[in-house]
């Protein structure tokens, strides 16, 4: 019999192949899914972790150019950055820059504690969906006079794929306090 049914044995091995090829391929796309489900979550943490980490040392920089252009009335730093996520805000009439860090997965720190990493102070909020960090230097106890412009304005700053370039300026002192100009040079 098989003398005459020789092609119906082959079609079957063949059908057979494929579909065990499909339900192989199925599973290996399965599996590749079930990690990928537990991996992303934490690499997206990790990002959202050197964000914060990132914009902690460009707020120490940013410090300790101001520091060093309190010294001296007429001394002058420039400054570089770049921000590639959140927004940063000089508030002149606070005296205090403010950089906030939105749509995070996770939060940094504990919800509504102000951790210090050395001058800049961390708030995480935690949000409906997700967390807000607020990275704060202030300076009301140095008593630092900031001014953006030569007036007492706020400035903010977006991300962008280009750097920004400022300059913070001694202006001598007014009222026991010395007054920082800070200008948009780019």
């Amino acid at each position: 019999m098989e003398q005459f049914f020789p092609k119906m044995i082959s079609l079957q091995k063949i059908g057979q192949v494929w579909i065990e090829t499909v339900l192989y391929t199925l599973i290996a796309l399965a599996l590749i899914g079930m990690v990928l489900g537990f991996v992303m979550p934490k690499i997206n943490q990790s990002k959202d972790k050197l964000a914060i980490e990132q914009t902690v040392d460009l707020l120490t920089l940013l410090d300790d150019k101001i520091n060093h252009a309190s010294e001296t009335t007429g001394n002058v730093r420039l400054i570089d950055f770049t921000i590639k996520r959140g927004t940063l805000d000089f508030l002149s009439s606070d005296n205090s820059i403010l950089f906030t860090v939105s749509a995070l997965g996770q939060p940094y720190s504990e919800p509504g504690i102000t951790i210090k990493r050395g001058p800049v102070s961390i708030l995480t909020e935690k949000r409906q969906k997700d967390s807000a960090v607020y990275l704060t230097l202030n300076y009301s106890s140095k008593n630092y006079n900031l001014l953006y412009n030569g007036a007492e304005t706020n400035k903010r700053f977006t991300a962008a794929s280009t750097p920004y370039k400022i300059t913070v300026a001694n202006n001598g002192t007014s009222n026991g306090m010395i007054v920082l100009n800070v200008q948009d040079t780019s």
